[in-house]
């Protein structure tokens, strides 16, 4: 006996605003199969307002009401069961980020909850890490956002420490970034890989994703930390405009990618890594998963 229920997870960054609707096909006898039908990717740089002004703007107030409401209306034509909104660094930072989420509500019918970095990184280790790692070796798993950047290292298949860090590719681009919180970061990677004799990263965001797909290289194949730096200097030679005209990147992606490879450049340079590892998931399919496990609350619709 066959059976298929969809759940969408909507995921509100600092860099744009995700809606990914899955089908969870359920079979007698055999393991589970989540399915993904859609995902839409809206470029809503909520991280712009904030990390400058404190806020987030009236113009982007209402293209959020716009998107939620058109997010509404497709999880409705889809058929979509439960749903579960997760803001991050953005709105967690923005003064008016709880008012938002009020005015979404009401004129939207989405609930948004406003999760810390902690509780995005647990969600995101519900996702089928496992599937791409070996319980022999030892992992930083590093998921670079606009406003802040999650580091787990996993050892024999357990994640034995977290942190959130506030740097992220939005904040960067606006220089809101701090040396001081650089320093931080780099003591945190080191204090905590050193006692492992060889690390490998794993690295998830929209950014790392465009670098493996442009990159060529067949799917659970590790990047170089040597193909990283090339390409990390070869989009320096470009302007933002030639970066979009000639390396063919979207405008959203042209400038923030670079911050991002600094970011995962720094990381493999601390902790010694050679290789990273993209296994193109992230906090919307850790969302989908927690609510079929039901480790977190969901919203019926």
């Amino acid at each position: 006996m066959l059976k298929i229920k969809k759940y969408a997870a909507l995921d509100i960054g600092s860099n744009a605003v995700r809606l990914l609707i899955t089908s969870i096909i359920e079979q007698e006898g055999k393991a589970v199969i989540f399915k993904k039908n859609a995902l839409i990717r809206v470029p809503i740089r909520l991280g712009a307002d904030v990390f400058v002004s404190g806020e987030i703007s009236e113009y982007n107030k209402q293209r959020m009401l716009d998107t939620m409401t058109a997010f509404y209306l497709l999880m409705k034509s889809h058929g979509v069961l439960n749903y579960k909104a997760c803001a991050t660094s953005a709105m967690r930072d923005a003064s008016n980020g709880a008012q938002i989420c009020k005015l979404v509500h009401e004129n939207c019918n989405i609930k948004i909850e406003i999760i810390d970095g902690e509780e995005e990184a647990t969600i995101i280790a519900a996702t089928d890490l496992n599937k791409f790692i070996d319980p022999n070796k030892t992992y930083l798993y590093v998921d670079v956002g606009g406003g802040s950047t999650e580091f787990s290292v996993i050892h024999n298949s357990e994640k034995v420490e977290s942190r959130s860090f506030r740097i992220g590719t939005v904040r960067l681009l606006n220089d809101s970034v701090t040396n001081e919180t650089w320093r931080t970061l780099e003591q945190w990677i080191k204090n905590n890989t050193r006692f492992f004799d060889k690390i490998e990263l794993i690295g998830t965001g929209g950014n790392i994703n465009k670098i493996f797909k442009i990159s060529g290289k067949d799917i659970g194949k590790p990047l170089s930390y040597f193909y990283l730096s090339s390409y990390y200097k070869k989009l320096q030679d470009y302007s933002y405009e030639e970066r979009i005209t000639e390396l063919n990147l979207n405008q959203d992606r042209a400038d923030v990618i670079i911050p991002a490879l600094r970011i995962y450049l720094s990381a493999m340079k601390w902790s010694g890594a050679k290789d990273i590892l993209v296994p193109k998931i992230g906090l919307s399919d850790g969302i989908v998963k927690s609510i079929y496990y039901n480790t977190i609350s969901s919203v019926k619709i």
